[in-house]
């Protein structure tokens, strides 16, 4: 008798952790804040959809559709752009994210000597997630971060420089030649130090 009450009283216990980290992740969600996110896509076509707005109650949603690369000089993007409150990632050494998106998820690194105020590459440094169907939350450690196959020789490469980097772009891995449809879902984000 007494094992069957301690086995009940565990399993009540389990069942009220369980329900505890059901609500922590919901409050995550609710953190999210419309001034840190953002999306950008190119020129040519490629578009984003959203359920009213990029940021809904459950946290980010977007659907793109990003055409194939239109010549050599115009290509195409569509991105989810997450700016931070604090000015850089000075000090940052992972990144938490908690996400769903169709087909791999790359994270870039938005440092100034890449893009507009830079080498004007975009060959940014990034890193790769798996797809996934249901929430899924990863920490990233920077080092693992690195920069693109496709980088030009002529892009001199700076390293990861966290004052000069005020943003990242999250980006459903659809590529120049064929493009595609994803979409991408976020419930909680953090700079982890």
């Amino acid at each position: 008798m007494v094992s069957i009450l301690k086995y009940a009283l565990l399993c009540l216990a389990t069942a009220s952790v369980i329900n505890i980290n059901v609500s922590v992740a919901t409050e995550q969600s609710s953190k999210l804040k419309p001034s840190n996110w953002s999306y950008a896509t190119d020129p040519y076509g490629s578009t984003a959809t959203f359920r009213n707005q990029i940021l809904t109650p459950a946290g980010i949603w977007v659907n793109f559709k990003r055409i194939p690369r239109v010549d050599a000089k115009r290509n195409s993007w569509v991105e989810v752009i997450y700016t931070p409150d604090v000015p850089t990632l000075a000090g940052t050494k992972r990144i938490s994210l908690t996400y769903k998106c169709d087909i791999p998820l790359l994270i870039k690194l938005s440092q100034s000597h890449y893009g507009k105020d830079g080498d004007k590459t975009y060959a940014h440094y990034q890193t790769s997630l798996p797809a996934s169907n249901e929430w899924n939350t990863v920490e990233v450690d920077l080092i693992t971060f690195s920069r693109p196959d496709w980088t030009p020789k002529s892009s001199l490469d700076h390293g990861i420089v966290l004052n000069e980097i005020n943003a990242l772009y999250l980006t459903p891995s659809m590529t120049d030649k064929y493009g595609g449809e994803a979409t991408l879902q976020v419930q909680a984000i953090e700079l982890l130090l």
